[in-house]
């Protein structure tokens, strides 16, 4: 296992940082090619020249950097004459050019024109797509998206609309969960509450006798909005993050949840410095900076230095795990509720040098050369630095197939059947399950004889009751030889649990969920005659929520198959067959 490095006390990461050069990649010929030639020029500003400022050949990864005098000598390899087009960039600025120049042309003038410097909480949130509610603004869509250009791949509208982010804030789970009610409308009773002498109020376990259609924040908040939309609405919720009710935001922007617009103003995200962390209660846009425009002027900031002409800066956060902190770390009555990022954070993923961040694997490169249309100037770069923008998560099937390793084994001993199963997390970089405490994996272990019947199991653990008591073939496992990983979370005054309600004062029954790079074993024996076939049928289930919760919510999620493998018995040897 990978030694966890030690980490260093967190930062407000700020857009003022210096990107460093590429060098030395040619154009089409090797680097150190025979010939080459040289550009010189100088890159200014209304103040004078700059110092620091990355000079690029446009969508290529041939850049250098302004000396202490705005100079500037950037060398070509090969045998290209051009027309060159370069761009320029540095903090502070809007990104510069394209200037159209030759090989060997010297007495190049790059001009930066500063952005603004300070954030704006009048601005209007621009629409990722062509709404209903009369905005005149210009939707992403109108150059993000593929319609009708018949490029082979998607563009970043197109995959955010597969995202979950494009749906936070009107996914109808969470509007239930909030409301408490089903999806059909139907509430719950209002909470219950008792007087202690010495505690005063506190709430009651629900018993009836009325319908029980689940928890819900407004059954044991009534009198306030809580901060539920600081993470599902932000856009909705940035002015007021405490009193927007999810259930009642407007807009068009707002209703997409998390739209393009708002990612591509985060300026920085401050962090606790000597933990790394988001604060206490500074879930989502509590623990954001923004940088939103005055009336009558854009400002876009993204991951690229060279996209010009246009209103765009370049601000590395985009590609750190930072940026994903603020709504993938929340701590609720001093537990940690939400802890993907932590949990990144402690692992080895998080070594700069060998690790991998939150984008690398939520955004990965699937091969698209552009990020925007050909007919609004989009250019065509290397695929591997434009990042796909689905961020599949929890309900992603590929995914969550490739989020950990198992294997088993099986042998016999004297009428018995024993199976050994080992889970190890060797892909994810952070627990799994992560992020909401209602996600669960399920172990179902089955020992099967000739005749078709399930082996009667002697030894191993066995599923808990809040695993469904019922039929096994509609998901009701309880009792059944497995092992379920969870972080199981208690109400403190109600002794409910597995708690779906986190909002309330909670604390962590139990968690053995796995840490990256973490393995669990487990061993079942079952009763099975010498001489018998047996099969073995090991699988590994992804469960969005509690199936009782599911059940009063009327929620249809479907678990999603993570592992499998099946072994076969027979004149005393063991044969595997493994899948997904």
């Amino acid at each position: 296992m990978p030694k966890v490095p030690k980490r260093g006390p967190g930062v407000l990461v700020l857009l003022l940082s210096v990107i460093l050069p590429v060098r030395g990649q040619g154009l089409s010929s090797a680097a150190g090619a025979a010939e080459s030639t040289v550009l010189r020029g100088i890159v200014e500003s209304s103040s004078g020249t700059v110092d620091g400022a990355v000079v690029r050949v446009q969508a290529t990864g041939h850049s250098t950097v302004t000396d202490a005098r705005g100079r500037f000598a950037l060398r070509l390899y090969g045998r290209e004459k051009g027309p060159f087009r370069l761009t320029a960039w540095a903090p502070g600025f809007y990104c510069a050019g394209p200037v159209e120049v030759n090989a060997g042309q010297t007495g190049i003038r790059l001009r930066l024109e500063a952005h603004p410097a300070e954030d704006r909480p009048d601005y209007a949130w621009l629409p990722s797509l062509p709404g209903s509610g009369g905005s005149k603004a210009q939707p992403c869509a109108d150059c993000h998206s593929r319609t009708g250009t018949g490029l082979p791949f998607t563009l970043p509208v197109d995959e955010w609309l597969q995202d979950a982010h494009s749906r936070s804030a009107l996914n109808p789970r969470f509007l239930s969960f909030y409301a408490g009610t089903d999806l059909h409308g139907r509430q719950s009773p209002p909470t219950r509450y008792a007087v202690n002498p010495d505690y005063g109020r506190f709430p009651l376990a629900f018993r009836g006798p009325e319908p029980d259609y689940g928890p819900g924040y407004k059954l044991d908040f009534p009198g306030t909005a809580g901060n539920c939309a600081s993470c599902h609405a932000p856009a909705a919720s940035v002015a007021a993050p405490f009193d927007t009710d999810p259930r009642t935001v407007a807009g068009d922007a707002e209703r997409e949840g998390i739209p393009c617009d708002f990612c591509h103003k985060v300026w920085g995200v401050r962090l606790n410095p000597e933990t790394g962390l988001p604060g206490e209660n500074l879930t989502g846009i509590h623990s954001f900076e923004f940088r939103r425009p005055p009336a009558g002027r854009s400002l876009f900031i993204g991951p690229y230095d060279d996209v010009a002409p246009g209103h765009d800066t370049y601000s590395p956060l985009q590609r750190q795990s930072a940026f994903c902190a603020p709504c993938h770390f929340a701590v609720f009555w001093n537990t940690v509720v939400y802890g993907s990022f932590g949990e990144w954070l402690a692992s080895p993923y998080s070594d700069p040098k060998s690790g991998r961040t939150c984008q690398d694997c939520h955004m990965p490169p699937l091969g698209a050369n552009r990020f925007a249309r050909p007919d609004k100037g989009g250019l065509v770069r290397d695929p591997a630095t434009i990042f796909s923008h689905r961020m599949p998560g929890a309900a992603d099937a590929q995914l969550l197939t490739h989020a950990v390793s198992l294997r088993a084994r099986a042998r016999r001993e004297a009428g018995t059947v024993v199976v050994e199963v080992t889970i190890t997390n060797d892909r994810t970089g952070h627990h799994v399950p992560t992020d909401s405490p209602l996600r669960h994996m399920i172990l179902l272990v089955r020992a099967v004889g000739n005749r078709g019947g399930n082996l009667p199991q002697i030894s191993g653990s066995k599923l808990p009751e809040w695993c469904g008591e019922g039929d096994p073939e509609r998901g009701y496992y309880s009792g059944l030889p497995g092992k379920v990983f969870a972080k199981v979370l208690e109400e403190l005054w109600t002794g409910v649990y597995p708690s779906a309600a986190y909002w309330n004062p909670i604390r962590i029954l139990s968690d053995n969920r796995l840490a990256a790079f973490a393995s669990d074993a487990s061993s079942y024996s079952f009763s099975a005659p010498d001489g018998e076939g047996v099969r073995i049928e090991v699988s590994l289930l992804f469960r969005r929520a509690f199936i009782r919760l599911m059940d009063q919510k009327a929620w249809n999620t479907p678990d999603i198959l993570m592992e499998r493998e099946t072994l076969s018995l027979r004149s005393g040897h063991a044969q595997g067959k493994r899948g997904t």
